[in-house]
């Protein structure tokens, strides 16, 4: 009778490493994982990623049954024991077992199923979908009486908080893959861009009206073939009577199929062939904006405030860059606004982003009060600085070194070393 007690303890044993293995396995198997894994049609794959997705009702029921199976082995162990020593084995049994049980049951099948979660997750995932089925109204009332203490002291807790991948998590995985080359680095800003699209406004990156070429509709119509051909851009926003009038977007390619017959430049009327202008809030977020422009194919948007006043423009282009950093090709202007000094110091046009300048620098600017770098050292220090004026900002030491009128048009930026905060 005695061996059949060892066996049954044994085994009991034996199934409590078995599902301490799988707590372990499922809590920290990859969900994004198993998700790759499951498009490929796997039975398997496909029912972890539910077992998954149901873990809270899961590790109850692994609680409830790891805790039934070592309670059961711990009786038959102590009624072995009171057998051969009296009342003092129950002392023994008790000793044995907790050994037994921490080492064997809960210690080594923890560390293996870490090593190869999702593996193990796999292989016992018809075992204890089962489990589960069974177990479930019971599991069921538990983690509603958890939920409701949890309640009590103020804590909420819903299944849809414990299956999602937040944004936060995304960014730590892609920080922890980064390599040392500067391909990893480049592929690394590209995912984190990604990441920010739906927090970054099309006000952040547009090009501001004063930047902007346009054309004049009541030009004569040689003078504006002339200075779209002269242009690096293939799109011009159209205006007539005032600049903030505008009528169309002419297309240079539309321009060219109206004039390229002898004889036709005299008859083209330019407001006949520009596209519809298309305004959009200065609000919009690039993601959103991303998904317009493939939804009405087009390219080119004109932005405007809360109270309809034209801001600037936003090409499709402009978010690509976002992600992919700057897009230049034979007719695109190669200054861009910044220039590395020999002190390692950057002198940078106003108009320059500071989106650009923490990407291409891989600094730290904030950038939620203005867009541009004139815009955040006018934005923090308060007022219009003078040519020759020096700031210690978050980190970094500012000197004006150019001034139209109230617009600050160049600036030197110097990182300082050891320094914190702003003064």
């Amino acid at each position: 009778m005695i061996f059949v007690f060892i066996i049954l303890i044994v085994c009991l044993l034996v199934a409590a490493a078995y599902f301490s293995a799988f707590e372990t396995a499922i809590s920290v198997a990859s969900k994004a994982k198993l998700h790759q894994l499951a498009k490929n049609g796997s039975k398997r794959t496909v029912l972890a990623e539910k077992l998954k997705d149901q873990i809270s009702y899961m590790l109850n029921t692994l609680l409830a049954c790891n805790t039934a199976f070592n309670a059961g082995a711990t009786a038959l162990a102590t009624h072995i024991f009171e057998d051969w020593f009296g009342s003092e084995g129950v002392f023994y049994a008790t000793t044995v077992m907790t050994c037994l049980i921490l080492v064997y049951a809960e210690v080594l099948p923890k560390l293996l199923a870490i090593k190869d979660s999702e593996k193990i997750v796999l292989k016992a995932v018809y075992i204890m979908n089962f489990t589960l089925t069974v177990c479930k109204p019971l599991a069921r009332i538990t983690v509603w009486i958890s939920r409701g203490m949890l309640k009590v002291f103020g804590v909420n807790v819903s299944d849809s908080e414990s299956g999602n991948v937040s944004v936060d998590e995304l960014r730590g995985v892609i920080d922890l893959h980064r390599g040392p080359d500067q391909d990893s680095h480049q592929e690394t800003s590209m995912l984190k861009s990604i990441l920010d699209l739906r927090s970054v406004q099309v006000s952040e990156i547009m090009i501001h009206r004063k930047n902007v070429t346009m054309l004049n509709a009541d030009d004569p119509i040689e003078s504006i073939v002339d200075q779209m051909l002269d242009s690096p851009f293939s799109r011009l926003p159209l205006w007539q009577g005032t600049l903030d009038n505008i009528i169309g977007i002419v297309n240079v390619k539309m321009l060219v199929r109206q004039v390229r017959s002898p004889g036709k430049l005299k008859g083209v009327n330019i407001q006949e062939i520009a596209n519809k202008p298309w305004f959009i809030p200065d609000s919009t977020d690039l993601l959103e904006q991303l998904q317009m422009f493939r939804a009405r194919k087009e390219h080119f948007a004109l932005v405007v405030d809360e109270y309809g006043a034209w801001l600037g423009i936003v090409t499709l282009e402009d978010i690509l860059e976002e992600i992919v950093g700057e897009i230049d090709d034979e007719h695109d202007i190669s200054v861009r606004g910044m220039r590395i000094q020999p002190d390692n110091s950057v002198v940078t046009d106003g108009t320059v982003t500071i989106r650009d300048l923490n990407r291409e620098f891989d600094w730290d600017l904030p950038d939620e009060a203005a867009a541009t770098i004139a815009g955040l050292l006018i934005n923090t220090v308060r007022m219009i600085p003078d040519v020759g004026q020096v700031f210690m900002l978050y980190g970094f030491r500012f000197t004006v070194l150019k001034r139209q009128r109230n617009q600050i048009t160049l600036i030197k930026i110097a990182k300082c070393d050891g320094f914190r905060g702003e003064e």
